[in-house]
This record gives structure tokens, C-alpha cells and sequence, in this order.
């Protein structure tokens, strides 16, 4: 019992508090945030499924942490297989939940339900930084060694969007073009894909994108024309800017208690803050968020080997890009493309995926020496 004992001082001592501690405040503070939101609508239940979340979120985020990155790495066939072939489940039962236009969710027990492909983005990280590791790096600028890389990235990106989800395909095609930079692929290869795709981009608008997509991105430009396609938006915009600097307070928000807008608690929580806490409230979420990614990255660089530093890049893009996309999307910056804000939009689920990325950091930083500092060693 002492020496268990002793070796749970050891990992508090040595894991990293800071980022375990901004992840969890952020994940209360979004809870709250859901509870003010859905208290109406469905009382205590969707705060209690956050609380949840949290709970199991850190549980394995310890248990991941308390295993050797270098050992994930080296079974990364496992990650991948799990993932992959859960995603490939929702195609056959698969299921649309309210709000949404793709089977991208699998029901779980008591009403709960998971979308494989944020599981998917913590396989596609551990698998693509266990490539990179079995590299040479004097040959990793090879075309041939690029191109099997980009075959790799491309597998998860084109098999979410087959899915129907290209938020979250835009999201690990951010974390892949991040980890391959970090990588040492030259950035003449980054140039030439820019290129491409900015001459392809009208073969995309004619003869790939369907009209609601083309009519999502219209809108920020001619929201007249578009009202019903930028309703969702205008509501989130109106209620960010009438709540002031201060809100109108928790369960007092006009739009917010009256679910004039829709997916308040989810995809447009931050409209919600707005509204309610005011502009403070909302700097508060973005300082947490900022927080969290440069958390992240600290953590990678004083990670004792080139594969732990890519594995802390491919999270900070993983957070980073969803933020930043689900606050553009609420700012009208960006399409809707159903993308949640990290640690504050509701679902049980999607926490504990986070707090699985937050553990693979958690390990770089426990293992950043040559002598693990697990329970038991």
C-alpha cells in the first residue's frame, strides 16, 4: 500500500497539472454553459452527461498517460484498425441525430451515442507519427516517401467525407498537413499541393459540391439572398452582440432560454456564452482554449524524441482547428460545417475522446526522460 501510494505522489508530481487542470475548468465551465442552455428543454441531464464526461475524460487520459508513447507507437495497427473500423460501422448503422444530415453516430446504451470519427482523429495522430517514426529522416523528401504519406493521410479525409461529416474531415486534413510540416517535408511540396488546389478549386464548385455547400458559403457574402441558409448564424451573431460585455447572466439570455438558436448548447455554445456572459464571458473561453494549445505545444518541445513532439502537434491541430473553425463558423467567418468547440459543446462522448488526445500528451510529458515514471516502475 506504501509503495502504491508512493507511486501515485510520483506521477502527481510528475504528469502535467497545468494542462489537466485548464482541460478540466474548461470542461466545467462548458458544462455549465450546457446546463444554462438545455436546463429548459431537459433539466439536469445534459449537465449530468458532461459531469460524466468529465469524469471518465480524465480517468483515461490518466491511463493513457501511465503508457509509453514509444509503446503506442509501436502498436499503432491497433489504434488504426479500432477506429477505422468503427467509422465503417456507421455505414451500415449509422444513425442522423436531430439537427444533423449524415449517419456519422453509433447509438450507445441509455440514449448515449458516439461519432467514430473523433475517435478516428486520435488513431489517425498515434498511426501517422508511428510512419513518420520508422522513417529515415535523410529520405523523408523523396516523392515516393511523400506520396505514401499524403496515401495515408488521405484514407481517414476521403472516408469521413464518404461519411457525410467534412467538418471533421477538414479537421484531420489540418492535422495531417500540421504533422507532415513538423515531419521535415519540404516546404516546396506544400507550395505545389497549394497550388493544385487552388486550380482545382473551380472543378470543386461545379462538378463536387452540391448545392446546400455552395449555397453555405454563398451566404456570408449575400446573407439577403440566403436568409434561411444563414438563419442558424444570424441568431448566434445577434445574440453575441446584444449580450454586451457582461451578458445578461445565466439562465437569462432571450435567445438562449427561448432556443431561438439552434444547437445552442452544441455546435453554437459560444453563441450562447456570448449572450449570457457577455463579451467577457466569451474572451474567457477563447484565454482557456489559447491555454490549453500552448500548453500542448510547450509540452512537445520538451519531448525526448522527435516522434513525441509530432504526436503534441497533431493534438494542438486537432484543438486548435476545431476552435477555431467552430468559432469562425459562429462569427460568420466561416460555412456551418458542424464543427463543435472543444471541452464546451455538449456530448458525453466527444469529451472523452478530447481527454484521449489530452492523454497522449500527458505522455510525452510523463516519458519526456529515458526512465518512465509510471505506477508500478
Amino acid at each position: 500500500m506504501r509503495r502504491f501510494l508512493g507511486s501515485v505522489a510520483d506521477y502527481i508530481r510528475e504528469t502535467d497539472k497545468i494542462l489537466l487542470m485548464l482541460c478540466t475548468f474548461a470542461t466545467l465551465y462548458g458544462a455549465v454553459l450546457v446546463l444554462s442552455a438545455t436546463f429548459i428543454s431537459s433539466g439536469y441531464q445534459r449537465f449530468l452527461v458532461q459531469l460524466i464526461g468529465l469524469t471518465l475524460g480524465v480517468f483515461v487520459a490518466v491511463l493513457f498517460s501511465l503508457v509509453d508513447y514509444k509503446n503506442m507507437l509501436k502498436y499503432w495497427y491497433l489504434f488504426a484498425f479500432f477506429t477505422v473500423g468503427l467509422v465503417l460501422i456507421t455505414f451500415q448503422f449509422g444513425y442522423a441525430p436531430p439537427g444533423t444530415d449524415d449517419k456519422a453516430w453509433l447509438a450507445l446504451p441509455f440514449g448515449q451515442s458516439i461519432q467514430p470519427s473523433e475517435l478516428l482523429k486520435i488513431g489517425f495522430i498515434i498511426s501517422f507519427a508511428a510512419h513518420v517514426n520508422r522513417l529515415n529522416p535523410k529520405k523523408i523528401n523523396r516523392f515516393r516517401t511523400v506520396a505514401l504519406l499524403c496515401i495515408h493521410g488521405a484514407i481517414p479525409v476521403l472516408l469521413i467525407h464518404l461519411q457525410g461529416d467534412d467538418g471533421s474531415a477538414l479537421v484531420i486534413a489540418c492535422v495531417f498537413l500540421a504533422m507532415l510540416y513538423v515531419a521535415g517535408v519540404h516546404v516546396g511540396y506544400f507550395i505545389a499541393a497549394g497550388v493544385s488546389i487552388a486550380v482545382a478549386v473551380p472543378l470543386f464548385w461545379f462538378f463536387i459540391m452540391n448545392d446546400d455547400q455552395k449555397q453555405r458559403i454563398l451566404a456570408l457574402f449575400q446573407p439577403e439572398l440566403y436568409e434561411d441558409i444563414i438563419y442558424q448564424q444570424s441568431r448566434g451573431e445577434t445574440a453575441i452582440g446584444s449580450g454586451g460585455w457582461f451578458g445578461y447572466g445565466l439562465f437569462n439570455g432571450p435567445y438562449v432560454q427561448s432556443g431561438k438558436i439552434p444547437l445552442g448548447y452544441n455546435d453554437f455554445i459560444f453563441a450562447s456564452a456570448g449572450e449570457e456572459l457577455g463579451y467577457i464571458g466569451c474572451l474567457i473561453i477563447i484565454i482557456l482554449l489559447a491555454a490549453i494549445c500552448i500548453r500542448i505545444l510547450v509540452v512537445g518541445n520538451r519531448a525526448r524524441d522527435k516522434s513525441g513532439k509530432i504526436l503534441c502537434v497533431g493534438v494542438f491541430t486537432m484543438f486548435a482547428a476545431q476552435a477555431l473553425i467552430n468559432l469562425g463558423m459562429c462569427l460568420r467567418v466561416l460555412p456551418v460545417i458542424g464543427v463543435t468547440l472543444p471541452f464546451f459543446s455538449a456530448g458525453g462522448t466527444s469529451i472523452v475522446c478530447l481527454f484521449l488526445g489530452i492523454g497522449l500528451v500527458l505522455s510525452v510529458y510523463c516519458h519526456r526522460n529515458v526512465k518512465a515514471l509510471v505506477l508500478g516502475e
